[in-house]
């Protein structure tokens, strides 16, 4: 994997700025999309002790992740749980044979993500995604969440009014803290104003239930297979083409195997897939982590932090969030990536001959539609290549003259 040459380190204070940028990307992934892991869970036949479980399990096999690979690799690269996996289980009921089942099923879709990273072949073919059309994904994936504030304002002027304001004097007068000083107003005006309703605190989130997977063909079929097809093409592939958008070229198999593993273990709790993060990556990989490069790696670190406190204390953060604007939330995240989703922008669409290829990737990214189960990144990059292909299939560069 390879990173940019490291700078030499001036003191504790450059790492502030990474550190709050993967809380804040903590926080947004688990705000986001946490209830609907419950009732995805639920929904696939886990009783509420065993969808909180799951829960639970992901959240600590998220947090050991992104702490221990990007402390030893020195390289900002994030983990998530799978939203489009998770959305998909929405959609399919309870198999034949219930949640141990299910769990089964987990653990075959688990088994197909550490096959997929010791084929060479396919992990060569996901890095060689040109990096226009990674970048045109990217921003098309930042496209709706940056859009977050302006819709924010909206709907909730007198909230998120004082937020913006405060990230715009931020970038006026301390340009690095402009976001981190965003964070801090958000969480002083959620301090203020969230009331938890009785009994929010109540329940069995943070409990750890064993499942004992059972392995049916229907459970196989209609979730463990479906389930490896749309993490990898909605997630890992993504994952893989952020980093490289932010001059991370990483080698997808080893991650493969990491996360598939991962997958296994939290799937005996009842937990669902992990892969690599998108979205959230791109905070934590992004120029807003930190200006240099080579010092965004303990962002990655704050995020596994903070995913292992919200498991912990499950009840009291799901409340919490729960009670809070999920708009606000993202609003934040959104003027997080705005520097994110310019430089994305402008690698797309730098290079003449690969400008359209980009932007109907950039279009279809951020079209959001889903085909056959699969979200909107993979068919951007279907879209993007296919077109690249056909333009430039055959056609020989124009020769160079030499002068005499």
């Amino acid at each position: 994997m390879a990173a940019p040459a490291a700078a030499p380190d001036t003191g504790r204070g450059t790492y502030i700025q990474p550190i709050i940028a993967g809380a804040l990307a903590a926080i947004v992934g688990y705000a986001s999309t946490f209830t609907l892991v419950l009732a995805a869970l639920t929904a696939a036949g886990a009783s509420p002790q065993q969808a909180g479980s799951g829960l639970f399990s992901v959240c600590i096999a998220i947090g050991i992740l992104n702490i221990v690979v990007s402390w030893r690799m020195k390289i900002p690269v994030s983990f998530a749980w799978s939203t489009p996996g998770v959305a998909f289980l929405l959609t399919v009921g309870e198999p034949v044979g219930g949640y141990p089942a299910v769990a089964g099923a987990f653990l075959v879709a688990a088994a197909l993500i550490v096959l997929a990273g010791l084929i060479k072949p396919f992990a060569r073919a996901i890095a060689m995604i040109p990096a226009p059309i990674a970048n045109a994904m990217l921003a098309g994936m930042l496209l709706t969440l940056c859009l977050a504030p302006i819709h924010a304002v909206g709907e909730m002027p007198w909230l998120a009014l004082p937020v913006l304001l405060a990230w715009a004097i931020g970038l006026r007068f301390a340009r690095r803290y402009a976001v981190p000083i965003a964070v801090l107003v958000t969480g002083v005006l959620l301090a203020t104003t969230t009331h938890l309703p009785p009994g929010a605190l109540n329940g069995t989130w943070s409990s750890v239930v064993p499942v004992l997977p059972v392995f049916t063909f229907d459970a196989i079929v209609r979730i463990g297979i479906p389930l490896f097809i749309v993490t990898m093409a909605s997630q890992n592939l993504p994952g893989l083409a952020v980093m490289k958008a932010n001059g991370f070229d990483l080698k997808p198999a080893p991650l493969f195997i990491m996360t598939g593993i991962g997958s296994a273990l939290t799937a005996l709790f009842g937990g669902h897939s992990i892969n690599l993060a998108a979205i959230t990556a791109a905070i934590c990989a992004g120029p807003e982590a930190h200006p240099d490069s080579t010092r965004r790696w303990p962002a990655p670190m704050a995020a596994g932090v903070v995913y292992l406190l919200l498991a912990l204390a499950a009840n009291l953060a799901a409340a919490f969030i729960a009670a809070s604007p999920p708009l606000l939330i993202q609003a934040v995240a959104g003027l997080a990536l705005l520097s994110s989703l310019a430089s994305a922008l402008s690698g797309a669409l730098a290079q003449e001959e690969s400008r359209l290829p980009a932007i109907l990737t950039f279009v279809t990214t951020a079209s959001g539609i889903t085909i056959v189960g699969v979200g909107a990144p993979f068919w951007g990059l279907v879209a993007g290549i296919g077109l690249m292909l056909i333009l430039h299939f055959g056609v020989r560069p124009a020769p160079t003259t030499t002068a005499k």
